[in-house]
C-alpha cells in the first residue's frame, strides 16, 4: 500500500477523526468590516459561502494578511508533496492548493504559528548539518532520507523528536487540507448529499394498504421534472388561497 492509499483508509477508517481542526476557532464574534464590497466580493467569489457577514468579514481580514515568508511556502509546498504526491488518478496536495490552505490556517488558528516556523526552522537546519544547503536545495533523496529520519515516531532518534513533532503537526495540516479539497474528495469517493428523484410511493405499496393519490396530490407535489425549481409562495398562495 503507498503513502496516500495509507493515509486515504486513515481518513474513512477514521471518518476525519485525526484532522486538527474543528473548524474556524474565534474568541469572539469579529465586527463586520466596514467597507461592505470587500464583503460582496468575498461572498461572490465563493470565500463567504455559508458564513454569516461577521464571519466572511473576518475570513477576508485574514486572506488579506500574510504569515509565511515565499521561502516558508516553498518549504511547505516541498514537504506537502512528499507526504501526499501526485498518482497516476489524483494530484497532489499542491495541486490541492495545500500550502494556500496552510497559510490561512496558521492566520485563523494561530496557535500554529510558532510550532510551524519553528519546525521549518528546524528543518532548514537538519538539511544543512547534513548536506550544506537548505532543504528545498538538496536533492530529492536527501529530502526523503530527513523525512524518514522524522516520520516514524515510534522510531525516532531522542535528537530529532523536535523534527518529529513538526512533522506529525505538518502531516495532520496536510491530510486535512487534501482531504477537505474536491481533488481529496474524489480520491475518497465522497459523494455527499445529492438530490434524487422522488415519484412517491410505490404504486403496489399504496395497493397493499388500500390506498391512492389523489389527482391533485399528482399534478401537485409528484413532478421529478420540477424538482431543481425554486418554489414561488406568492404564486402558491394566490392560486391555493383563494
Amino acid at each position: 500500500m503507498d503513502r496516500r492509499e495509507t493515509i486515504k483508509t486513515l481518513v474513512i477508517g477514521s471518518l476525519g477523526a485525526s484532522f486538527v481542526l474543528n473548524g474556524c476557532i474565534t474568541d469572539k464574534e469579529e465586527k463586520v468590516l466596514e467597507n461592505p464590497e470587500v464583503l460582496e466580493d468575498a461572498i461572490e467569489n465563493g470565500e463567504g459561502y455559508g458564513r454569516t457577514p461577521a464571519e466572511a468579514a473576518r475570513d477576508a481580514r485574514l486572506r488579506s494578511k500574510t504569515f509565511f515568508s515565499e521561502h516558508e511556502m516553498e518549504t511547505i509546498a516541498v514537504l506537502a508533496d512528499i507526504i501526499i504526491p501526485a498518482d497516476n488518478n489524483f494530484g497532489s496536495a499542491t495541486d490541492a492548493e495545500v500550502p494556500k490552505f496552510i497559510e490561512f490556517i496558521v492566520k485563523d488558528m494561530p496557535e500554529h504559528q510558532t510550532p510551524m516556523r519553528g519546525g521549518l526552522m528546524w528543518l532548514d537546519h537538519e538539511s544543512n548539518s547534513r548536506f550544506q544547503k537548505v532543504f528545498v536545495d538538496s536533492s530529492r533523496q536527501q529530502k526523503i532520507e530527513i523525512v524518514d529520519d522524522i516520520a516514524y515516531p515510534d522510531h525516532v532518534e531522542p535528537t530529532k523528536k523536535q523534527g518529529a513533532i513538526f512533522f506529525n503537526r505538518m502531516r495532520n495540516l496536510v491530510t486535512t487540507g487534501y482531504f477537505t479539497s474536491k481533488i481529496g474528495l474524489e480520491c475518497l469517493g465522497y459523494k455527499g448529499n445529492r438530490p434524487n428523484v422522488w415519484d412517491g410511493v410505490p404504486e403496489e405499496v399504496l395497493r397493499e394498504h388500500g390506498l391512492a393519490y389523489d389527482e391533485k396530490m399528482l399534478r401537485e407535489c409528484i413532478k421529478p421534472e420540477e424538482r431543481n425549481e425554486v418554489m414561488n409562495w406568492e404564486e402558491y398562495e394566490r392560486t391555493h388561497m383563494l
